[in-house]
């Protein structure tokens, strides 16, 4: 998405901060963006933040050739989301996440999953379950609605101007 939907994005080198890396799913984003960007950008960088005491030692480390950060999904980065923006701003990073929240705290951009429409589903597999039917017999089912949502404040403050393309395709537009 980031390639296709907003060139004005060149990642030249990627920092992606994770949480713990027994966390799975923070591990297992930033290995996808590894792999996903592998052809396009130049390096991917992972900053490992533990705790919230490694934050700012991360952005100290950025270099010059930064062009946004990547947010991986953990609940240590989306408690300080406020902090990793207004630091990831300081240092005229654009922010891409896969939670809307990181944007609704000042970042630019994310896509990813409709929490609302997740819970709804798990209620419908509740309401199956209590019907009779077995748990190992309900199919794994993948998120089927995703949300894409830009900060345009976020942009101006970093020097973006977000194409009306991209604008047009956003579920929210934050201004």
């Amino acid at each position: 998405m980031v390639r296709k939907g907003a060139p004005w994005l060149k990642p030249v080198l990627v920092q992606a901060a994770w949480g713990a890396a027994r966390k799975k799913n923070s591990y297992f984003q930033a290995q996808f963006l590894r792999l996903k960007t592998r052809h396009g950008a130049k390096t991917v960088s992972p900053l490992e933040i533990r705790r919230a005491e490694d934050i700012a030692p991360a952005f100290d480390r950025l270099g010059d050739g930064a062009e946004f950060l990547f947010v991986c999904a953990d609940p240590l980065l989306a408690s300080n989301r406020v902090r990793i923006n207004i630091l990831a701003a300081g240092a005229h990073l654009p922010t891409i996440s896969s939670a809307r929240e990181y944007v609704e705290a000042g970042g630019l951009i994310s896509y990813g999953p409709n929490i609302p429409d997740l819970f709804r589903r798990a209620g419908d597999y509740v309401d199956k379950i209590l019907r009779g039917a077995k748990p190992g017999d309900l199919p794994v089912e993948q998120p089927t609605k995703f949300d894409l949502v830009i900060n345009l404040i976020a942009a101006k403050a970093v020097g973006l101007s977000v194409p009306s393309m991209l604008l047009a395709r956003a579920d929210e537009v934050i201004e």
